[in-house]
């Protein structure tokens, strides 16, 4: 009974969900995207587009996703109901999705959506459709530390001061409340303009089974520069004398992984910190399980959705005190902040030495975890472009 009141209840989630886009005139929407889920470099932004994309098909909305060319991937396929178009290289997208979009080849469109992951699309100068915008951070130092000074200057000035102009009166979309003050405070953009639609959870990520009997740390993201792992692995090398047991899961893979495997080789820790690169879903759902807590040292996210489905399952986190970690963690409820190498260091002993800190804040994180749902994820998105849309209905 309960399986099927809370089936009925996603089943009128998506109704509204038709309801609102055929009010407003969306039938058939496009959105641009850098890269797409199957791409090999694919993270947290791809899965948030994805989960959108096929739930607004789900709710009878013809959306086609245009990304980059992936290796392996046709130019053309179907994922949960929507059309994933894969052309151009990882520069060349951006010309060639928008003059694909303005020309209306596959067909045109009621409303895009724009990915701006880094390099935009610039959909305010070309777009004839209602839009809005996807942006889930401020990178800054991110452009130091995965370009060439000369292209990471271009990166930081692009993002800073041309691009922002041209958005100005663009709804943009991000995921938490402290990324929206950096949107409005860093680059400019209208506070009225910028609406917060935190990321969802899949209920797979739920609570079960014991927890593992010695101290276990996870972890798991792209393994790239932002995700500072290196740090995370000197802080875990540095507890090991208080907890001989102590054994630590990297998840994922990343350009970075040959650093990381020297790192962990120089400090003669490779038989307790491992890297399994990709797992399945269901080893995933397990270490979150397991894990004792779920540590982050990136520098730069837009909210940092490991550490909502770790809550789910009843994990806490301690995390680096920035924009998106400040909103997926209730501090002292959920997990903990720290500034810094070494308070991330004492804030994960803290964690490990205590049960009853553990146990308090596993509580507040299924608590914490349970306020994120994909369908409200969706809905609250395409609220923001169906009042475009009728915005421009309004006012051609």
């Amino acid at each position: 009974m309960v399986r099927g009141t809370a089936g009925l209840a996603a089943a009128s989630e998506i109704s509204k969900l038709g309801d609102l886009a055929a009010e407003s005139g969306l039938h058939r929407v496009a959105m641009l995207a850098w890269r797409d889920l199957d791409d090999p470099e694919a993270g947290g932004s791809e899965v948030h587009a994805s989960k959108v994309a096929a739930l607004w098909a789900e709710a009878g909305i013809e959306v086609t996703m245009r990304t980059s060319f992936a290796a392996g991937q046709a130019q053309m396929s179907w994922r949960d109901g929507y059309r994933v178009i894969r052309k151009a290289g990882r520069y060349m997208v951006f010309p060639r999705a928008a003059f694909s979009e303005m020309m209306g080849w596959h067909g045109g469109s009621d409303g895009l959506v724009e990915i701006w992951n880094g390099m935009p699309f610039f959909s305010p100068v070309w777009s004839r459709t209602p839009h809005i915008t996807f942006l889930h951070h401020v990178h800054a130092e991110m452009w130091d530390m995965t370009l060439p000074p000369q292209l990471a200057r271009m990166g930081r000035t692009l993002e800073s001061r041309i691009a922002p102009p041209l958005y100005r009166r663009t709804p943009i979309v991000t995921l938490s409340h402290s990324s929206k003050r950096e949107l409005v405070s860093d680059l400019g953009f209208r506070d009225r303009l910028v609406h917060v639609v935190p990321p969802g959870i899949d209920s797979r990520f739920s609570p079960g089974g014991p927890k593992s009997p010695t101290p276990l740390v996870v972890a798991a993201g792209r393994l790239v520069p932002v995700k500072r792992f290196e740090l995370l692995i000197d802080a875990l090398v540095s507890l090991k004398p208080a907890h001989p047991q102590l054994e630590a899961v990297i998840v994922g893979e990343g350009y970075r992984r040959d650093q990381l495997e020297t790192q962990i080789h120089e400090a003669g820790a490779e038989r307790w910190i491992h890297l399994p690169g990709h797992v399945t879903d269901d080893e995933l759902v397990d270490l979150y399980r397991r894990a004792w807590l779920l540590a982050s040292a990136s520098a730069r996210e837009g909210w940092g959705m490991t550490l909502t489905e770790a809550a789910a399952c009843g994990t806490p986190a301690v995390v680096t005190r920035i924009a998106g970690h400040l909103d997926a963690v209730d501090e002292g409820s959920s997990g903990l902040l720290a500034d810094g190498h070494d308070e991330l260091r004492d804030a994960i002993g803290s964690v490990l030495a205590d049960p009853g800190l553990r146990e308090r804040l596993a509580t507040g994180a299924r608590d914490h975890a349970g306020r994120f749902t994909w369908t409200a994820t969706a809905r609250g998105t395409l609220e923001v472009l169906a009042a475009e849309a009728m915005l421009r209905r309004r006012h051609p």
